[in-house]
């Protein structure tokens, strides 16, 4: 199994992430939203842009740690174990795979408007195009992505600016004329804007230097679209009148009409369409790389973590999302879009959970190159804000997503439970509680060997010669003698001929030899790890 390459930067990163985000949050839901808040609806996108940067932080440290694909199932499983990291995996491929194919929902109802004919088809022949682009390879649909959003902000961006000199102040008052409860329900409702960063992390082991440019790339992504969302959000409060704007589907394209003209309407319309076409691709991209993660663990076959030795890419991942994502263009989707935006919330709660788990578990080789600020009261009120906007989301809606739950776990217990039994950081903060030894230090390998792959680091012989050394691990300090008994028996078993003394430790005496069919023990090295009496 090959290696995925390392191409991605932190303008990739940004427009990947840009783009994911950016769809129906934008150019559908604000008069939805309008309705509820009035024209404080802008403090609701900005309460759930903060709630969202607030999770943001805790993934990039995890990330920086570990920067492998499908990266919050990867850190999510090492913190919480394989069964919690099944559920998030699968969960987090379907929600990414079903709002891509709500983009494409979205696509067909703008090109409605301008084809006479039935434009599904020709939606799917779209959807076909990106998973092509994909499988060609990750620097090929970044490109297309960067072209994308690049072409989306410069259109976002003009219609802010053509639009402050027509905002009306007086639209704005009342300003919360729902109260401010309803101000915050409503940040729970937007929240679905801001889907789809977090899962971009998918990709950190294909980005160029991860400790500078998965940091970059994220805060940079959630701080653009929090400014430009409350600046769009601004301008059309100000401009549409509130009797259209609470009845209208397509807010942005509607506001613009009003102040830039029937080419203003059209430049929006494509806008949109551009933005639905962002999500699709960059969803496309982010949930295949959860099939590949999962089959390195051996929670799915390893036919899906298959890499093309020339192309450096998933094919069976990319082919088998694609044909998802054509598949859930076709369904009835609302009430499965509101289990995607669960899912995201879901995932948002576990990432600051894991950094908790990680940070309290003293693992030594956790050693993330950016760490979240304000521990653990970020965290904690990440949690908070999460079961709140769990709250308001809908009995129906749980129901569903603790049925995907449910069936993800006995999907595990069948498959994946049988495969591998998973050392987590859970098991450390255990130990560390129960003062019992319930670990094997498993994870400090992994996570040494991904330091190194992260840092690009090589290993000299004294590197070497300290990882295949013996150790020896003592319940309870001991004489000298005594400790020379336990290291006698052990050596003789590699070929050491007479016996073993202090002086031989020290270095006084040349007189301990080793025979010539034991030849890789010249190399060996004896160490002596001692834990506290309890």
């Amino acid at each position: 199994m090959g290696g995925l390459a390392k191409r991605l930067g932190v303008l990739d990163i940004f427009c990947i992430a840009v783009g994911t985000m950016m769809s129906s949050g934008i150019f559908i839901l604000p008069g939805l939203a309008y309705a509820k808040a009035g024209p404080a609806v802008v403090v609701s996108y900005f309460l759930a842009g903060c709630l969202m940067t607030s999770a943001a932080l805790s993934t990039i440290e995890l990330v920086s740690a570990m920067p492998k694909a499908g990266a919050d199932y990867f850190f999510i499983a090492r913190a919480m174990g394989p069964a919690v990291g099944t559920v998030v995996g699968l969960l987090s491929w379907f929600a990414l795979t079903l709002k891509s194919a709500f983009a494409l929902v979205g696509v067909w109802a703008f090109t409605e408007k301008f084809f006479p004919f039935d434009t599904r088809l020709l939606v799917v022949a779209v959807a076909v195009f990106f998973t092509v682009v994909n499988l060609w390879g990750t620097k090929g649909s970044s490109l297309l992505q960067t072209v994308f959003v690049l072409v989306l902000l410069g259109l976002m961006s003009s219609y802010v600016l053509k639009g402050f000199s027509d905002v009306h102040v007086h639209y704005f008052v009342p300003f919360a004329p729902q109260g401010w409860n309803a101000v915050v329900s409503t940040a729970g409702f937007v929240f679905v804007s801001y889907g789809g960063l977090l899962q971009i992390t998918a990709l950190a082991e294909e980005v160029k230097n991860p400790s500078r440019t998965i940091p970059l790339g994220l805060l940079s992504a959630v701080s653009a679209t929090i400014l430009i969302y409350c600046l769009m959000i601004l301008v059309t409060c100000g401009v549409l009148d509130p009797g259209t704007l609470i009845h209208s589907l397509t807010p942005i394209s509607d506001a613009a009409r009003v102040f830039m003209g029937r080419p203003g309407e059209i430049a929006l319309t494509v806008a949109a369409m551009v933005a639905f076409l962002t999500t699709a691709n960059g969803g496309l991209l982010s949930a295949s790389r959860y099939l590949v993660s999962l089959s390195r663990d051996e929670l799915l076959p390893t036919f899906f973590g298959r890499v093309h030795a020339k192309k450096q890419t998933s094919m069976p991942a990319v082919l088998i999302t694609g044909a998802f994502l054509i598949g859930f263009f076709f369904l009835s989707l609302e009430s499965l879009v509101k289990t995607a935006s669960m899912v995201v919330l879901l995932t948002q709660a576990l990432a600051s959970a894991c950094v908790v788990i990680l940070r309290e578990s003293r693992i030594h080789n956790y050693q993330p190159t950016f760490r979240a600020p304000l521990y653990p009261w970020l965290q904690l009120a990440s949690l908070g804000g999460v079961v709140l906007l769990l709250a308001e989301i809908g009995m129906q809606t749980l129901l569903i997503g603790m049925i995907f739950v449910a069936a993800a776990l006995i999907f595990f217990w069948f498959y994946g439970r049988v495969k591998q039994e998973r050392e987590y950081a859970l098991l450390h903060v255990l130990e560390r509680l129960s003062a019992r030894r319930v670990v094997r230090h498993a994870l400090e390998s992994e996570l040494k060997e991904i330091i190194r792959e992260r840092d690009e680091l090589c290993l000299d012989r004294f590197d070497h010669i300290i990882e295949t050394a013996e150790v020896i691990d003592l319940s309870k300090p001991c004489e000298p003698e005594a400790l020379m008994e336990q290291l006698q028996s052990v050596l003789t078993a590699r070929g050491l001929e007479g016996i073993l003394s202090l002086k031989d430790l020290n270095g006084e005496s040349g007189a301990v030899r080793f025979v010539e069919m034991f030849p890789e023990s010249r190399h060996r090295s004896y160490t002596c790890r001692r834990r506290p009496f309890v």
